[in-house]
């Protein structure tokens, strides 16, 4: 049985008769017959019942036919879904993401996403940058928003999208709340919280580097591997730690942030939109084209 004999079937049942059938179907009468006398064979049961005045649908006919309909609309529903498929407009999207692009890409582009693509699942989960990293290598991810520079080694495309630079978080009882700006110098005796060396080893590095290119050692008494741990633990009064400016209004809690102003230029950072680029799905680069059409500029939200 062929798909093509199913599709006569049916045309023939709306037209009851041969001619008329077979010259909607673009084909000569004869073929027509033979094409639909092999179906009867092979089911063991006759469509239609051959009459001097035309053709009738016999009661095995109707339940074939009937079931002839449900197949021809899988089978199109497997080309549209196909075809959907390969356009990157349906199937499962793995998004990963570090805690910093939940303040500012995350809610943007996933709004935006879910309204262009309604058919496109969306798998989604938060970790650092270096598990991303990892997860995208192994794909068991497909794109990632990740924080940047990134130090270490990666076969991952790494694409900015949102920059900005890292700043104090004090809380509302720390003796630094009342300044408008503080060095590295001033924080020295400040217990730190600092991202982790082993979770965030990016942000550790980065964060480090200014401190010693200042000859300041931080007393660090905390690690955090993500940024609202950071901000949590500066509201609660255990230490001061350094974020990215673009938390700012999400830091709560009386928290403020600060310009450090001898080491700006060390301490910029920023979010990355993170691929594979030999596992790239066509809806990872739609996720992709949406997320630099959203941010062009690459500057601070």
């Amino acid at each position: 049985m062929e798909l093509r004999q199913l599709r006569q079937a049916l045309v023939l049942a709306e037209t009851l008769n041969f001619t008329r059938a077979a010259e909607r179907l673009h084909m000569a009468q004869p073929p027509l017959s033979t094409s639909i006398r092999k179906l009867e064979e092979e089911l063991g049961v006759t469509l239609f019942e051959r009459l001097p005045t035309g053709l009738k649908i016999t009661h095995e006919g109707e339940a074939v036919l009937r079931q002839a309909r449900r197949a021809l609309f899988f089978v199109e529903e497997v080309r549209r879904a196909a075809r959907a498929g390969e356009a990157g407009e349906q199937g499962l999207l793995r998004i990963g993401f570090t805690g910093s692009a939940t303040y500012v890409l995350m809610p943007n582009l996933i709004r935006a996403f879910r309204a262009a693509y309604p058919r496109v699942e969306l798998m989604i989960d938060e970790a650092t940058t270096s598990e991303l990293l990892r997860r995208l290598e192994q794909q068991t991810l497909d794109v990632a928003l990740v924080a940047f520079p990134v130090m270490e080694p990666t076969t991952c495309d790494i694409a900015p999208l949102v920059e900005g630079r890292m700043m104090l978080a004090v809380g509302p009882e720390s003796r630094l709340a009342a300044r408008t700006e503080v060095t590295l110098a001033e924080i020295a005796d400040q217990p730190f919280i600092i991202h982790s060396r082993t979770l965030a080893p990016n942000m550790h590095t980065m964060t480090m580097d200014a401190f010693r290119t200042a000859g300041v050692q931080p007393r660090i008494v905390q690690e955090a591997a993500q940024v609202h741990t950071i901000l949590r633990l500066v509201e609660s009064g255990m230490g001061v730690g350094l974020v990215a400016d673009f938390v700012a209004r999400y830091a709560g809690g009386g928290v403020k942030l600060l310009p450090v102003t001898d080491a700006a230029t060390q301490l910029r950072m920023g979010l990355a939109l993170a691929m594979l680029p030999e596992a790239c799905t066509a809806i990872a680069r739609n996720f992709a084209a949406l997320a630099h059409s959203m941010y062009p500029e690459r500057t601070g939200a």
